[in-house]
C-alpha cells in the first residue's frame, strides 16, 4: 500500500522469527513460554505473534481434564510476553542492562471466547505509551478472526 508521497505505508514492518530467537529475547521457558513465533512487527509500534495450542500443553491436564480450556490468565500472559518481545527489539523501549519488564497491572480485561486444543492463538500487542520505566500496551488475542481476549497491559522495568 502506498500513501500520497509514494512511500509504502508498511515500510517499517519487519519479518518475524521463530522460537529460538524469542528465547534469546525473553527469559521465559517451557512450560511458561507462551509465544511460538513472531509473524511480523513494527519497531516501537506493534507486534503480531502466535501460540499454537496442542492437547499436550501442561495446563490442559488440569484445566479441565474432561474439556480442556486455556486459562484466561495465560492468554493475557501470552499477550504480555509478546509485548515484552516487542520492547526488547524496539529502539528506545528496550530495558536497561540487567533489567526486565514485569507485569504490574491490567485494565479493561475481557474474555470473549474459549481457547481450545488445536487452536492457533493470534497475539497482537500495540505499544500505547512509554512513561519512564512504564509501558502501556493494548493487547488482543484472536482465534480464527474471533476475539478471544483483550486487555490494557501495564509493564514496569525492574532490576533483576
Amino acid at each position: 500500500m502506498e500513501c500520497e508521497s509514494g512511500e509504502s505505508v508498511n515500510a517499517n514492518v519487519r519479518d518475524g522469527f521463530d522460537v529460538n530467537e524469542i528465547k534469546k529475547l525473553i527469559p521465559h521457558r517451557y512450560p511458561f513460554l507462551l509465544v511460538d513465533r513472531v509473524l511480523n512487527w513494527t519497531p516501537g509500534v506493534e507486534i503480531n505473534a502466535i501460540k499454537n495450542l496442542s492437547v499436550n500443553e501442561s495446563f490442559f491436564n488440569g484445566h479441565f481434564p474432561q474439556r480442556p480450556v486455556m486459562p484466561g490468565v495465560l492468554i493475557i500472559e501470552a499477550l504480555a510476553q509478546s509485548a515484552g518481545i516487542l520492547a526488547k527489539i524496539s529502539e528506545g523501549f528496550e530495558p536497561a542492562e540487567g533489567n526486565e519488564y514485569f507485569l504490574v497491572g491490567l485494565g479493561d480485561v475481557k474474555w470473549r471466547r474459549q481457547v481450545l486444543p488445536g487452536d492457533t492463538l493470534n497475539l497482537h500487542a500495540k505499544l500505547v505509551k512509554k512513561k519512564r520505566q512504564l509501558l502501556i500496551i493494548q493487547g488482543t488475542a484472536t482465534v480464527d478472526g474471533e476475539l478471544a481476549a483483550s486487555a490494557h497491559i501495564h509493564a514496569a522495568e525492574v532490576q533483576v
